[in-house]
């Protein structure tokens, strides 16, 4: 018959464990002391660089940055789009903003205007170029971007480029203002592909999901032509 251990002795045991596994890792923290130390040592670093490039380097950077592009926003929205881009001797264009300035907010919004200012003055190759390199989470300018770059494959016959942009841009962010927009571009494009089945599943997607939407409520008249196409 196995003799039961008493409390007492389970829990001496169990001690004894205890102190053995804190032994075994003061050897291990001994060892490896130097190089713990320069490890934690190089993250005291880099979260003191972090923070340092970001008050003295990064902030300043983007104020400057934001007092010089009020005047190419003004510029833009007068339609100036050459001085929007270039500047006018006093205050920097877009394009300076982004070579000056590339690592801040403002810069990044720069490429955006910058794509637009290409994409109106016909000059589609640079505008893809100038919206491909901006980046925003926003729930506008994100899928406005996208939708730009589409326009600008439309114009230059790459339809098929064209309607996946549309898409992309549709997809980008659901919300009521850009999502009909771009559904019903990317319809089009793609009925000019002669892809007809996502036409008019884009068109059907249109009048069920966006139904109040002025693109919803045309995509009946699409949905009928497409059909018919169809059969």
């Amino acid at each position: 018959m196995v003799k039961k251990k008493n409390t007492k002795d389970v829990t001496e045991e169990r001690l004894e464990a205890v102190e053995e596994a804190l032994t075994r890792t003061e050897r291990i923290l001994e060892k490896h002391q130097k190089n713990i130390l320069s490890g934690i040592a190089i993250i005291i670093i880099i979260v003191l660089g972090y923070f340092s490039f970001q008050k003295y380097y990064l902030e300043p950077k983007e104020k400057d940055a934001s007092e010089q592009m009020w005047m190419a926003e003004k510029y833009f929205g007068m339609d100036s789009l050459q001085l929007a881009l270039n500047g006018d001797g006093n205050y920097l264009g877009f394009l300076d903003i982004i070579d000056e300035y590339g690592v801040t907010k403002s810069a990044n919004l720069a490429n955006y205007y910058a794509g637009v200012c290409y994409l109106r003055l016909g000059q589609y190759d640079e505008a893809i170029e100038y919206l491909g390199n901006f980046s925003s989470d926003d729930q506008v300018l994100a899928p406005m971007a996208l939708g730009a770059m589409g326009d600008a494959y439309m114009e230059l016959g790459e339809t098929s480029k064209a309607a996946n942009k549309y898409l992309a841009a549709a997809e980008k962010r659901d919300n009521a203002f850009t999502s009909p927009l771009f559904y019903q571009k990317a319809a089009w494009a793609f009925e000019l592909e002669e892809d007809y089945k996502e036409a008019l599943r884009l068109q059907n997607k249109l009048k069920t999901d966006f139904p109040t939407s002025a693109e919803g409520r045309e995509a009946e008249k699409y949905i009928a032509l497409l059909e018919a196409k169809l059969k």
